[in-house]
């Protein structure tokens, strides 16, 4: 009897140990970029052509939800309980979206969805997203590529790629993801900047590289 209780006591002292170590097991935490709105676009009195964005692509590193850290030129390092709670892809295909429907130069702006009725398709790939832990201090990186084709033709009017680094003032996960906002925020102001519209409503051919 003495030995069925005291085999009790050790079991259930082995079940509360367990329990606790489990509940000290690391939960993942998640994050989305944040840009601000866009203004609201004004009446496109004059717009008459329709574009259609495609989601961005990226690297196949970018988009396993982690989000990513440079050691090295050579190295990538993922972090495991710091995830994107939003693919980074579809975040700046929205955001794409969202700010060429401000401009008012389009008369219609979509995502892409393989329907025909657009004027032009804009493609694009988000080459770099990622905190830089070299070179002295840390820092992010944004890289965007982008091309706009027009559809009848099958001629790129457009294209563009920029990238923007930002440096982080303290080296922790949420102030590296609000700088990762800010530094997209200048990245596609960038890649934007003229209007893709503006170039395909009076050229056939023009490319931008910075």
């Amino acid at each position: 009897m003495k030995r069925s209780l005291a085999m009790t006591v050790v079991i259930l002292s082995t079940l509360f140990i367990l329990a606790g170590c489990a509940g000290k097991v690391a939960r993942s935490n998640y994050y989305t970029l944040n840009l601000p709105a866009p203004p609201d676009p004004p009446v496109a009195e004059n717009a008459h052509t329709t574009v259609a964005i495609r989601e961005f692509r990226a690297p196949a590193y970018l988009r396993q939800g982690a989000i990513v850290y440079k050691p090295s030129p050579e190295q990538i390092g993922f972090y495991a309980y710091h995830r994107w709670a939003v693919d980074p892809c579809d975040f700046v295909t929205d955001s794409i979206i969202d700010r060429l429907r401000a401009t008012g130069t389009f008369s219609h702006v979509k995502r892409y969805d393989g329907q025909p009725g657009a004027d032009y398709v804009v493609s694009g790939r988000l080459e770099r997203l990622e905190e830089i832990d070299y070179e002295g201090g840390v820092k992010v990186e944004v890289a965007v590529s982008a091309q706009m084709t027009r559809v009848d033709t099958g001629t790129i009017v457009w294209s563009k790629a920029v990238s923007e680094v930002g440096e982080v003032n303290q080296h922790d996960i949420p102030t590296v993801v609000s700088e990762m906002s800010h530094t997209m925020e200048r990245a596609i102001e960038k890649l934007l900047t003229p209007v893709p519209g503006a170039l395909s409503a009076g050229s056939t051919t023009a490319a931008n590289r910075n």
